[in-house]
């Protein structure tokens, strides 16, 4: 009876009016708890319709590897990549070409999630040194956090807010690299955070810049681009056959005043244009025409060509004698840059060997990580 004469004075008045009548809380007092609980409200997490969430900030337990585990094996286990993470690719390959050993110094042209930084490193044995760079301020965070965590401090590992064609810079303050890693591909969490704007999958803003604290976005690119500039920008950066009539449809609805600023805007001008195609073959030409798309303008406002033309000058300087380099690429343009320099260097005499042909990850790996297909790995020896 005791029990339930509590319940009913709890439900009609809350814990405060049971305190009051007790004589533990005094009136003057219910006051200021109540604005202390007013100024700290809780927040709830977001919820989702179904099973299983679909946008990426309702996938609370993917952005917290370290809490959920099991979930992270699920998702992986299923072919897909956890929403945050991003799964290194060719990370045996790359090692086998490195032969890293303890004592050498080293160079990782791209830090993003540390995969392949935390796999080198461990060849080291804690001897040697690693120089990362990244211009992604958001992520270098917090994979720097994450590698101090696994004990791998600045005492072995030095991580530089540049760019990696600056590779020079560092290369004369320690000395040459031993070793040197550059995967140019975009991270993961990058393409699946909405906010970055990398997807046409997902609305968010038209964004695609790697460092959003730099330089322009997609969408004040194409403010003031031409049609016959924009055009060549598709055809150059990812051989767009549709690159002339994208040009003018884009343009087109620009001087409309129908601004293109966020990722499904960009889409559905695409969609619209190749609305002249076949049923049978339109789905999958606009899927393959948006990826297209979206990278050509990503190539242009973060100046990559630019920048690893820039890189590959400087690589044999950055290389001892002896020195080995690995080069992830994702697209035929990247491809070509590093394998014209890699066959031109060796020609010279600059390299004493490289591949001739390029190595893919495994038809495992591809089925583990569907977005391992598309890469491509060179590698040279420095004489």
């Amino acid at each position: 009876m005791i029990f339930f004469e509590v319940f009913r004075r709890f439900t009609k008045n809350g814990i405060h009016g049971i305190m009051k009548e007790t004589g533990q809380i005094k009136p003057e007092d219910k006051e200021n708890f109540m604005n202390q609980e007013s100024q700290t409200p809780h927040k709830r997490r977001v919820r989702y319709k179904g099973k299983y969430p679909k946008k990426f900030e309702e996938k609370y337990k993917e952005l917290q590897p370290e809490k959920y585990k099991d979930t992270i094996e699920h998702v992986i286990s299923k072919g897909n990549t956890p929403a945050g993470m991003h799964i290194s690719i060719m990370v045996q390959e790359i090692l086998d070409t490195l032969k890293i050993q303890p004592g050498e110094t080293g160079f990782d042209a791209t830090l993003g999630y540390g995969g392949h930084t935390k796999a080198m490193l461990a060849c080291l044995n804690g001897q040697g040194h690693i120089y990362a760079t990244d211009v992604d301020p958001e992520e270098s965070a917090k994979t720097k956090k994450r590698l101090e965590e696994l004990g791998y401090g600045e005492d072995i590992l030095t991580i530089r807010m540049q760019n990696f064609c600056t590779i020079d810079e560092i290369a004369k303050e320690v000395g040459g690299f031993d070793f040197i890693l550059a995967d140019l591909g975009v991270s993961s969490m990058q393409i699946d955070n909405p906010k970055r704007g990398f997807s046409f999958k997902v609305d968010g803003p038209l964004d695609l810049r790697l460092n959003q604290e730099a330089g322009i976005s997609a969408a004040e690119r194409l403010d003031t681009i031409t049609r016959e500039e924009l055009a060549g920008m598709l055809y150059e950066n990812s051989d767009e056959p549709y690159c002339e009539e994208l040009a003018k449809a884009i343009t087109d609805e620009i001087r409309k005043g129908n601004r293109i600023d966020t990722t499904t805007k960009l889409r559905e001008v695409i969609e619209k244009t190749l609305d002249f195609l076949p049923e049978k073959e339109k789905k999958d030409t606009i899927k393959k025409t948006c990826q297209r798309t979206f990278q050509a303008l990503r190539i242009d406002v973060n100046r990559e060509f630019e920048v690893l033309y820039e890189f590959m000058e400087k690589l044999p300087d950055a290389l001892k004698p002896g020195g080995r380099v690995a080069i992830l690429t994702f697209h035929s343009g990247e491809d070509k840059l590093v394998k014209k320099a890699l066959k031109e260097g060796c020609r010279a005499g600059i390299y004493a060997d490289y591949s001739k042909d390029v190595v893919r990850p495994s038809a495992q790996e591809c089925a583990q990580n569907g977005r391992a297909r598309s890469t491509k790995m060179r590698w040279a020896v420095r004489a």
